[in-house]
């Protein structure tokens, strides 16, 4: 049921938090209570009857397992497995591979997935465990972070807990490329929300993408 990616690039030691001002009381546990009790909230209302769905159109359109499972760059830096939906023509890999899925590769179903972004659904299961938040800058995988980890100030990135979506997200036009010149535009997002983020910005930022997620179903 699962395919999982296991290629392991070199990591940095873990990412140390530099010193700040003492924690607000949404930092030290207000989040992650906000992020349980909305992905059971989510849970309970959508996700009991929309991921059966999902599988069942998944195992009925193509062979292979339902989900894909592949390594990324977590909190203080520690790896952890990053759970979605699968969306392209399934075949064992002899190696290591890095998005983007080429167009011919992906199903019908996984191309409906992937422009309204129910691929990642499955992502709520590591916001449950711990691994993710509902909002935060989105993890990299191994490859592309050891391209930036030498950049000034890019490991502050990973002093939070990575998000289902980020600010950068919501403000920048979806691209199906790895254009690498986006990344800096995309870093001065997620460091201006680790040091502002709060309440009113998640909810915000979790309004922008729901409202996005359904212009895009329109």
């Amino acid at each position: 049921m699962i395919s999982l990616e296991s290629r392991v690039y070199p990591l940095p030691p873990y990412v140390k938090s530099p010193p700040k001002k003492a924690p607000t009381s949404y930092e030290s546990g207000g989040k992650r209570l906000f992020d349980l009790s909305l992905t059971l909230l989510i849970s309970a209302l959508i996700f009991s009857w929309l991921v059966p769905l999902i599988a069942l159109a998944i195992v009925l359109t193509s062979r292979g397992p339902v989900f894909f499972v592949q390594l990324r760059t977590g909190r203080y830096g520690r790896p952890f497995r990053c759970l979605k939906f699968r969306i392209s023509t399934y075949r064992v890999r002899s190696g290591y591979r890095q998005a983007p899925i080429r167009e011919s590769e992906l199903t019908a179903v996984g191309r409906f997935l992937r422009r309204t972004h129910l691929d990642e659904l499955p992502n709520f299961f590591n916001v449950l465990t711990g691994d993710m938040s509902l909002v935060g800058p989105r993890p990299n995988t191994l490859q592309v972070d050891a391209q930036y980890w030498t950049v000034p100030g890019y490991r502050q990135r990973q002093t939070v807990r990575p998000g289902i979506v980020g600010l950068a997200q919501t403000r920048i036009q979806p691209t199906e490329s790895a254009d690498l010149t986006l990344k800096p535009h995309q870093f001065r997002y997620d460091r201006w929300y680790i040091r502002r983020h709060s309440l009113l910005l998640d909810l915000k930022i979790c309004w922008w993408a729901m409202t996005g997620s359904l212009k895009r179903v329109s």
